[in-house]
Order: structure tokens, then sequence, then C-alpha cells
């Protein structure tokens, strides 16, 4: 078993992020942290349109999907000004699939209710799940458990599918007491008014949403050993607060976001479960410097629990778990936002921690400003950053567990934002390997 997590091959150039930034856009939209995000426009001096759009051609390869090209399109400000459509199309050899989403759309002839409705479907050559199957006591460590081993896993070609609506309300209060919408005038990707942030007071400042979303998820594994169905038809309410200057790219202020979510026994979901979560994050600008004319620390902390998690035993004393969210909801870590250095969903249990720290700086320098055949990108600029993780998860909520023995990775990032999207490429190093995020958006 090769000791190593690479989503994407090392000789892809930053351009391969410009060129497939729809595909991952709507692949990985979904697991966003957190759902709600504070509406918003853009006007970009550069670009006095109002609208933005990408229609772009993209190929990759992977150790586990190989060859893969397709198409992503994206255009915002068409019917709305907050609005935005795209869909993509890719395929392979053993690889295909399909998505499409509409984000931000006002509805009930309303200036606060907001709806958003994304969905993507496809067959995977490599699918890979730290996870006991069903109704199958096992020894301890249980699979994807802080201490299970890197090479306990199911393994198997299959389907992954995923869809969710949600309706957001921003409350009337806060800087969105007039408006629900903020309007941002950007200049070189920065904004043009740089307005200090008052301090945390949801009545006075910032911007407050409620949403209540429902969420679907179902990967399914089949090998010589049986069937592994992560099935999810979940609903959350959750409530989210901003008060950062920027949403897109913070320089400053903060954000929280609490939320409560509940899966009945429906559908093809086999448990009942439900999870709590917070998630704060903070961010301070150090100003400008010679090389950057940004410089920003971006903190984050996010901890959760679920209540309804059970653990029987045999009399072997083996474990088997009930009443919880399988191995891609809930409690977990390792992948995309969390834990980048580790596996997607490599760690899951009860409760989990999690904290990470960002040095980002925003370079003066841009090498595609006066490349004509780049334009079409609207790349303002460019980003490096520094970061470190750690975090665990728990079988129980208990402080000298949760904060002890916690699994850590570093990395660094380039980033850039390109037609209003800021879009990453993540190399992250843990004690199980190396990995290469290829992203849309900032984690957090």
């Amino acid at each position: 078993m090769k000791n190593s997590v690479t989503p994407f091959n090392s000789y892809h150039v930053f351009l391969l992020i410009l060129v497939s930034t729809q595909w991952l856009f709507f692949n990985t939209a979904v697991h966003a942290k957190s759902p709600s995000k504070v509406k918003y426009s853009v006007q970009r001096l550069e670009n006095t349109k109002m609208r933005e759009s990408l229609v772009l051609p993209y190929a990759f390869s992977t150790d586990d999907l190989g060859l893969v090209v397709g198409v992503g399109a994206m255009a915002s400000g068409l019917y709305q000004k907050q609005m935005t459509l795209g869909g993509t199309v890719y395929g392979g050899e053993e690889t295909k699939g399909l998505g499409a989403g509409l984000w931000n759309y006002r509805v009930f002839n309303s200036k606060r209710f907001f709806f958003s409705a994304i969905g993507m479907m496809g067959e995977f050559p490599l699918l890979r799940a730290y996870s006991a199957l069903p109704e199958k006591y096992t020894p301890a460590p249980r699979p994807g458990s802080n201490d299970s081993s890197f090479d306990d896993f199911i393994q198997a070609s299959g389907s992954s599918n995923w869809w969710e609506v949600s309706l957001e309300y921003v409350l009337p209060w806060g800087d969105a007491k007039e408006q629900s919408m903020a309007r941002y005038q950007l200049a070189g990707g920065l904004l043009k008014n740089d307005i200090e942030r008052a301090d945390w007071n949801p009545l006075v400042s910032g911007t407050s949403i409620i949403i209540a979303r429902q969420f679907n998820r179902y990967q399914q594994y089949i090998n010589e050993e049986g069937e592994l169905s992560g099935a999810v038809h979940a609903l959350e309410l959750g409530m989210l607060y901003d008060n950062t200057d920027f949403p897109a790219n913070p320089s400053r202020g903060s954000s929280q976001y609490i939320a409560y979510s509940y899966n009945p026994e429906w559908l093809e979901s086999k448990e009942q479960w439900d999870f709590v979560e917070m998630e704060v994050s903070k961010y301070f600008s150090l100003g400008k410097s010679s090389f950057a004319k940004q410089n920003i620390i971006a903190l984050n902390a996010w901890l959760g629990y679920s209540p309804s998690w059970e653990v029987i035993y045999d009399e072997a004393g083996n474990n088997q778990v009930i009443n919880n969210a399988p191995f891609l909801e809930g409690a977990t870590l390792g992948g995309m936002y969390r834990l980048r250095g580790f596996r997607q969903n490599r760690f899951h249990d009860k409760a989990v921690v999690y904290a990470t720290a960002e040095y980002r700086m925003t370079l003066d320098y841009n090498p595609t400003e006066n490349v004509r055949w780049l334009r079409f990108l609207n790349l303002d600029w460019f980003q490096t950053v520094l970061y470190v993780e750690g975090g665990r998860v728990s079988p129980t909520f208990h402080r000298d567990t949760l904060f002890s023995d916690w699994k850590s990775d570093v990395g660094v990032s380039l980033r850039a934002l390109t037609a209003g999207i800021v879009v990453r490429l993540d190399f992250t190093r843990s004690k199980e390997g190396t990995s290469t995020w290829l992203m849309v958006g900032h984690p957090f």
C-alpha cells in the first residue's frame, strides 16, 4: 500500500487550477464550511458589465481516477446580480459524471430569502472508506478512529452522488438592517474602500443569516467482503454571523457558525443520528510589505459532537457503532478542508476538535497581468500561504481526551482570485504522506 495522499500528480502547474476551476467547484462545493455565506455582489473596476462568466475545458490525471477530461461553465449576474448558475460534464476511461448548480436566487419576491440547489452524480474506478462494514463487530481500534491504521480501509469501484437544497434568510439587523446584500468595489482584486470593521455586535455590524438545508449523500462500495453504503438524507438548521470586511477574501473581522443536523431513519439511510457543531474564524490584517499588498493572519477552530452515537460490544469485546453518521458526515477530519495532509474523511468518531492558522500574503507581482491570451480569466492577484493544522476525533466529549494525541500537518498554498473566485492549490505534509488539493475558495 503506497503511503501517500496525492490526488494530483506533482507535475501539474498552477495554470491547471484556472482551467479546471469549474469541475472542482461543483465536485467540492457541497463540503464548503460553512454552508451559509454572506450575500453580496462585486463590481470589479476592470469589468464594468457587472457580470462574470467562464466556459473552460479541462483535463487532469490522478492516481485514483486516471485521465479525465471535461468542460465547465459558470455565469453570475445574469438575472439577479448576486445569483450564479453553473454546470460541468467530465469523463475518462472509467470515470464519468455531471453536475449543475444554482446559487443565491432571491425568492418569494422577498429581499431576504435566498434559495440554492446543487447536485452531482458520478462513477469512479476507485473509492476509499475508512469504515467497518455495517452490522459487523470489529476489534479495537475501529477503522477511522483516532488510533486506527492508515491501511485499515475498504476500497472498491462505485458511485458517488450528492445533492442539496437550502433556503437562507438574512436577518434585518447589523449591516443588513436596510439591505440584505452587501456590495463591494474591487480594484486589482482588493477592496477599493477599505473600511475598518466595527467591534463584534450582531445588532450593529456584520450580517446574520439563518439557513435551513436538506442534504443528501450516497456512496456505494462493493467488493468481495460485502457492501458499504454511505447514505445520508439529513436536515440542518444553522445560523451564521459574519463580521469580515470581504467574505471572499477576509482580512479583518470574524465569523461564527452554529448548526444542528438530524438524519431520520428513512429512504436509504439505515441509521437515525444527529450532530451539533460550532465553527469560529478570526482575521488580522498586518498591512502591506515590500513584496505583498496584503498580509493576513487567519485563524479557525471547529468543534462537533454527535449525541446519538453509541458503541455496543459482543462477548469477545469487539465493538460496533450504532445511531451514527456514516464515515463521510458528522465528526470527520481529513481531506479538502480540515487536516489536508490526510485522506478524505480519514478520521471519524462521536466528537471532534480542530484548529488551524494561516499566513496569507497577497503578492504585488502578477505574472499574468500582461499576458493577453489569459485576460479572459480576469485574474486579479496571486497569494502565497503558509499554514499549520491540528485536531482529533474522540469517542467522548471529555476535555482530557479531546485535547490529547492530536494529528497535525503543515503546508504551503498558492492561490489566485480569478473572475471573482478564489482558487487554491494546497501542498500538505503529514505523518501519513503528502497531499495536493486543488480547490475553489479559502478553506475558511
